[in-house]
C-alpha cells in the first residue's frame, strides 16, 4: 500500500480533499505547495500530452527538478508515443533527484483546455496510479515508490471544481485499493455511473 498525499495549497481544494478521502488512513492532505513536502518519492504532473511543461504546477515541478526533466518526458512521448502521450495514459520516469527519485506523466488534457463536465481527471489520476502499482511490481524493495504526492488534478486551467477534482480522484484510488475479482456488466455500468456522477456534482 503506498501513501497517497494530496498537496493542495488552495483552502477551497483542501477542505473538497477533507470532505471526499477524511475516512482513508493512507492518505494525507497537505496545505502547503509540494515544494515543501519534505518527505515523497514521487511527484505526480498533472501533464498536457506534450510534456511541455511550463505553466502552472507543471512549471513549479520543472523550476524544482530541472529543465533536464522536461526534456527527457518530451523524449519518452517522442520515443514511446511518437510526439503525442494520450489522456488516460501515464509512465514513470526518473526525475535526476535523488531524494524524489519518480515523476508520473499524466495527462489530464491534449493541450491547455477546460476539462469541467469531462472524466478526464479520474482517468488521468487512475493512470497514474495504475504506473506506480507497475512500477513496484517490478522493482527491489530499495526503488519502489512509497509516498507520492498528487497536486489537484485538472483545477488549473482545467478549471474542474474543488469538489469534482476531489470526487473523481478518491473514486480512482478506491479503483485502486478495492480493485473487483471480476468483471460483468453490472460492475461495468455501476463504474460508468460512479465516474458520471463523480464529474457531473450527483455526489
Amino acid at each position: 500500500m503506498i501513501k497517497l498525499i494530496l498537496s493542495a495549497p488552495v483552502p477551497e481544494i483542501a477542505k473538497a480533499f477533507e470532505r471526499h478521502f477524511y475516512d482513508d488512513e493512507n492518505v494525507e492532505i497537505i496545505s502547503k505547495p509540494f515544494e515543501t513536502i519534505p518527505d515523497f518519492d514521487c511527484m505526480v504532473s498533472a501533464a498536457n500530452s506534450f510534456g511541455l511543461m511550463d505553466g502552472g504546477v507543471d512549471a513549479a515541478i520543472t523550476a524544482f527538478y530541472g529543465k533536464q526533466l522536461m526534456s527527457r518526458v518530451q523524449q519518452h512521448i517522442v520515443n514511446e508515443y511518437l510526439g503525442e502521450q494520450p489522456v488516460g495514459s501515464a509512465f514513470i520516469i526518473g526525475s535526476g533527484d535523488h531524494k524524489h527519485p519518480w515523476l508520473v506523466h499524466a495527462p489530464t488534457m491534449r493541450v491547455p483546455l477546460i476539462i469541467s463536465g469531462t472524466d478526464a481527471v479520474y482517468l488521468a489520476t487512475r493512470a497514474a496510479l495504475l504506473a506506480v502499482y507497475h512500477h513496484n511490481k517490478t522493482q527491489s524493495e530499495h526503488n519502489k515508490i512509497r509516498r507520492v504526492v498528487f497536486p489537484a488534478m485538472g483545477a488549473g486551467c482545467g478549471q474542474v471544481s474543488p469538489d469534482s477534482v476531489a470526487a473523481q480522484m478518491k473514486l480512482a484510488w478506491c479503483s485502486i485499493i478495492t480493485p473487483s475479482s471480476c468483471i460483468n456488466w453490472q460492475y461495468a455500468l455501476g463504474r460508468q455511473n460512479a465516474v458520471y456522477s463523480s464529474y457531473n456534482g450527483v455526489l
